[in-house]
């Protein structure tokens, strides 16, 4: 067989900008809100457009990294779990909090919402990764499905 039909090799290499003692570490929606606000929402864009992230954990929830999935318009954004679990898996993720803004400033979980963080926990299930939160982001707020008891 040729070489240009050989399965390509995947390598991975892993170089953390912060020290492990150094990552925040998150106890609860409060905290994941706070650091979305400071790190990941412009307060500028948030009732402008729709975007949606995933906050990468390790077993002691400090915070890998935050990944930006997709950017929208007002009405919404596409979210595709492939990319969610890749960035999962190629961080080593042990843990995950999905978040998005909600430019209206309603901060309830739609059916769509509902329904896409049950099929991400779904496929997360089959890598041993946890769905920890998932919170709705506004200018005034926050909702959090954990705190809810949804997930």
């Amino acid at each position: 067989m040729k070489d240009v039909y050989k399965v390509c090799d995947v390598t991975i290499h892993y170089e953390p900008l912060i020290k492990p003692s150094e990552r925040l570490q998150i106890k609860n929606s409060r905290d994941i809100f706070s650091f979305l606000m400071e790190h990941v929402f412009d307060m500028k864009t948030i009732q402008h457009k729709e975007s949606f992230n995933v906050v990468l954990l390790n077993r002691a929830s400090k915070v890998l990294g935050v990944h930006l999935i997709s950017e929208g318009g007002v009405n919404g954004t596409i979210v595709d779990i492939r990319l969610i679990i890749q960035s999962a898996i190629l961080s080593n993720s042990s843990g995950i909090i999905l978040c998005h803004n909600h430019p209206s400033g309603n901060m309830m979980p739609s059916n769509q919402d509902r329904c896409i963080t049950n099929n991400i926990q779904e496929a997360c299930k089959l890598f041993d990764i946890t769905v920890l939160d998932h919170l709705i982001i506004t200018a005034e707020g926050y909702y959090s499905f954990a705190d809810e008891g949804v997930l």
